[in-house]
């Protein structure tokens, strides 16, 4: 089929307008201008009408199973006190609050964009239940500690790795999330990046979030340090910043990506370069805890693929009279508001083809191009074509419709002459 729409935003090219996408399958075959695809190719045409047409967004970083504690916790004075306060929370819930909250953020996101999301799956056992019940692509990291349950590194792996191998892949994939520096051992930092170059496994860490974690590597102080010496061992303390610990336990590396990355000491920032590891911004996460400005130039210009993630709505702060929802266009609008260095295309490529590049599937998601997967959002949208990035960066809502495998979510039909789905 011919999905025909006022722009097609292909992220990767420049904005086509009067642009359509040619579909066959779960698959894009071309993308141009109308009168050039009309003219070449037959099948059904599905005139989107006024609507930037762009790929499906890539949440980075999402904890799907917390979305029901949205509201629940107060932005705390320090970030050890939101830890005891989401684990006090999570002892509350059994399985089924927890299927019901992972099911309504993958809800969300779909309806506000997302196709794709790397979720932190730090209750394991809705995975074979939740994950079936979604058309996203859903990159299930598998959450390890073990400074809590004192259970031995090789052991803890080997549960995750036993876990992964009795689940279906679905549309999406499976990787590690060894949660925290603060949080694991060195031992399991270094298995973990012991399998991630050993089994190509993806890896994502919450990294240097808050000046607690910072304190307690670099100096050995704070709240954070107070709190956990008497739990751990903290002779992985006073040698250095987060990201420097991470690197000398070997987990640093292309399939790695890091959360947070709030907090930075010299020659951080090109570090995470060298290594091709990724950094997630969540922004409103950041704002929820009022942490120092993000160091997204530093960064950007060391060459680190930043991409963008919602989190969970356990760190959003209530907006009177809106409801609050996993959404990557709020994180956009946010980051805009933000950081006026950054421009709307920059914040697009990492709300897309930069999170595709950090789950390891450029060629695959992220961008309208030939040969992808046909995962594609309508965004309404009337005005010149110079504006539209802009526009789509500050899009607040829902979405006008959405594709994910070229099956045109709400509708349930997939794409293609032989089962056309319904105009827009």
């Amino acid at each position: 089929m011919i999905l025909r729409a006022r722009i097609v935003l292909p992220i990767t090219a420049p904005p086509v307008e009067d642009g359509a996408v040619l579909v066959s399958g779960d698959r894009i075959l071309a993308v141009g201008s109308w009168t050039d695809l009309r003219a070449d190719h037959t099948g059904p045409v599905h005139d989107l009408g006024d609507v930037v047409l762009l790929p499906g967004l890539v949440d980075a970083h999402c904890h799907l199973d917390y979305t029901h504690l949205a509201g629940q916790l107060a932005p705390p004075r320090s970030f050890p006190d939101w830890i005891k306060a989401i684990l006090a929370a999570k002892n509350g819930w059994g399985f089924s609050e927890f299927a019901a909250s992972w099911l309504d953020g993958a809800r969300q996101l779909l309806k506000s964009g997302t196709t794709t999301v790397a979720d932190i799956a730090s209750v394991p056992e809705l995975l074979d239940v939740c994950r079936g019940a979604t058309p996203l692509r859903v990159w299930s990291f598998i959450e390890m500690t073990g400074v809590r349950s004192q259970r031995p590194p090789a052991e803890i792996l080997a549960a995750a790795d036993e876990l992964i191998r009795g689940l279906p892949t679905g549309r999406g994939g499976f990787g590690l999330s060894p949660h925290a520096p603060y949080s694991t051992t060195p031992g399991l930092l270094r298995l973990c990046g012991e399998a991630m170059r050993r089994d190509g496994r993806r890896v994502s860490s919450h990294v240097a979030e808050s000046q607690a974690e910072f304190e307690m590597f670099m100096f050995r102080r704070g709240p954070m340090f107070e709190w956990l010496e008497p739990q751990r061992p903290m002779d992985d303390c006073g040698h250095g910043s987060p990201v420097r610990h991470l690197d000398r336990c070997g987990l640093l590396g292309a399939r790695h990506l890091l959360a947070h990355v709030n907090y930075l000491w010299d020659g951080d920032a090109r570090l995470l370069a060298e290594r091709g590891a990724s950094v997630v911004h969540c922004p409103q996460s950041h704002a929820y805890f009022r942490h120092h400005r993000f160091p997204r130039t530093d960064l950007a210009e060391a060459g680190v693929n930043l991409c963008l993630g919602t989190d969970s709505l356990a760190s959003t702060r209530f907006a009177k009279g809106r409801p609050q929802e996993l959404s990557l266009f709020d994180e956009m609008r946010v980051l805009a508001a933000t950081d006026s260095q950054v421009s709307p295309d920059e914040i697009l490529a990492m709300a897309t083809v930069n999170g595709a590049r950090a789950l390891g599937l450029l060629g695959e998601v992220g961008a309208i191009a030939p040969g992808h997967k046909a995962d594609l959002v309508a965004v309404p949208f009337s005005g010149d074509r110079s504006r539209a990035t802009d526009a789509v960066v500050h899009h607040d809502g829902d979405v006008a419709a959405a594709w994910i495998d070229g099956i045109r979510e709400g509708c349930g039909e997939r794409s293609g002459p032989a089962i056309p789905c319904p105009a827009a």
